[in-house]
């Protein structure tokens, strides 16, 4: 047992022996009520992941983040580089929203909503119980020599783990370019998107490599996320934990005997049986405290409560608790960190909000054509030409779509069109226009003017551009 000054534990990872090589986890297969919550909490994430690139909402993916080109889909509404700004509230939002509950409830994002997590313990762990079997099955198998019955099972596991992955990452993919595009690919055959094939591939190594051999390793060496918990947790915190004031008592844990009361003998409840060690994905003691390995995953609570039924001693040496709660017994109570992490997400949330209804359907730009000056016609007529580009964000085509002069009085003309024209659906029309100003109706060589973009008579979009004219003496 650890002293309680004693941290040695916390110089090194649990997933690592002594001469540096890596310590296998063979967590024992949790039970109870709730890992049972997990387990539906899990399906229907699992569900959503699933679904997500395949459902769509007015013609628009549900989630789409086509980096490549540069479109993103949030809960089907479109995003182009126009509203980039808007992406970045929304990601900012995210990071706030964890942050705010990593304060409150530790690292409970790990355990019940990360995509690692769900997929390790809830898919391919599982598979890994169904084809080896429990912890002590696992570590049998694993020092048994390579004869039928272990190549039989690794090789089976091999087979099923590697079909998953190739599943997840086509489903990753779908994510990436667009379930429409994959499914496309899907009929055409590989060899006729061999770049994309390979891309496939690719992904379902890493995936495979993930979750087959690096797992417990990326939420304790490669998620930033574990690091950040050490940063924002503090005493107040609720997390997963040990009551080490019922568990050691005055004399320490001491092995269960029927019949003996413990109480009087001045030890705690804690029988010292190491379940709580064994069914632990991480392979960390949850009885030294929070460490930086634990991912709040319950598992511990579950097995602890059923060793304590087990042995008639209440339930809840381990369960969701701040330190300060386990020493002092005060309640759960809104920090002043916490408080200023709520007021940050309602401002943002807010300001999202507000900029969503003011997005408009379509996005103009207007400029002069680089390089061009002004051209002085009959008439004391002054003539600049420019590029347009309308971005139409809706899933339906934008008719009759003519522009007009607003700020001054003069002449637009479209380049190779007609005077009105059609912005397709989710797409983008690209042109040249003429604007012609009588010199008397300018201020100085440059002038800011206003364009109305319409469909049929409805304004649906302003944009301003710079009108060059003669330098006025005047």
């Amino acid at each position: 047992m650890e002293t309680p000054g004693n941290e040695i534990f916390r110089d090194s990872i649990g997933t690592v022996t002594k001469d540096g090589k890596r310590a296998w986890v063979f967590p024992k297969k949790p039970s109870g009520k709730l890992y049972t919550y997990r387990k539906f909490v899990s399906y229907f994430l699992l569900a959503f992941l699933i679904l997500a690139p395949f459902v769509k909402i007015n013609g628009n993916q549900f989630l789409l983040f086509n980096v490549l080109e540069r479109r993103f889909n949030i809960f089907g509404f479109p995003f182009w580089p126009q509203d980039f700004y808007l992406f970045v509230i929304s990601m900012l939002i995210g990071v706030i929203f964890i942050a705010l509950f990593t304060v409150a409830f530790g690292r409970i994002f790990c355990g019940w909503i990360c995509p690692q997590t769900i997929f390790m313990e809830m898919v391919f762990r599982r598979i890994e119980y169904w084809i080896e079997g429990d912890r002590g099955k696992q570590m049998r198998l694993a020092k048994q020599p390579w004869n039928a019955e272990k190549i039989r099972k690794k090789g089976l596991k091999l087979i099923v783990f590697l079909l998953i992955s190739f599943l997840i990452a086509n489903v990753f993919l779908a994510y990436l370019i667009g379930s429409d595009k994959l499914l496309q690919f899907v009929i055409d055959g590989p060899l006729n998107h061999i770049s994309n094939f390979i891309s496939l591939l690719i992904f379902t190594a890493v995936f495979y490599f993930v979750f087959a051999w690096f797992r417990e390793q990326v939420c304790i060496i490669a998620c930033p996320y574990g690091r950040l918990q050490g940063a924002l947790l503090d005493t107040k915190s609720i997390v997963v934990a040990y009551d080490h004031k019922r568990g050691e008592a005055k004399n320490g844990r001491k092995k269960f005997r029927k019949d003996e009361d413990r109480k009087v003998l001045g030890y705690g409840d804690c029988i010292d049986c190491f379940q709580c060690v064994n069914v632990c994905p991480t392979g960390i003691d949850i009885r030294n405290g929070t460490q930086l390995e634990c991912v709040n995953c319950t598992a511990c609570i579950d097995e602890c409560d059923h060793i304590m039924e087990s042995i008639n001693l209440p339930k809840g040496l381990i369960r969701y608790a701040s330190e300060e709660n386990i020493e002092n017994k005060t309640p759960f109570k809104l920090t002043a960190r916490m408080k200023g992490y709520i007021a940050v997400l309602v401002i943002l949330t807010g300001l999202l909000t507000g900029m969503l209804f003011l997005r408009n359907d379509v996005e103009a730009t207007i400029l002069r054509l680089p390089g061009q000056l002004y051209e002085h016609k009959e008439n004391n007529i002054i003539s600049n030409v420019y590029t347009f580009k309308l971005v139409n964000k809706t899933t339906e085509d934008i008719e009759d779509v003519s522009f007009k002069l607003m700020s001054h009085k003069g002449t637009l003309k479209l380049v190779a069109t007609s005077d009105s024209f059609v912005v397709p659906s989710q797409g983008i029309s690209k042109g040249t226009l003429f604007i012609e100003i009588n010199n008397a109706a300018l201020t100085g060589d440059r002038n800011k003017i206003k364009i109305g973009i319409y469909k049929g008579d409805k304004l649906i979009e302003t944009a301003t551009a710079n009108f060059l004219g003669p330098r006025s003496y005047r």
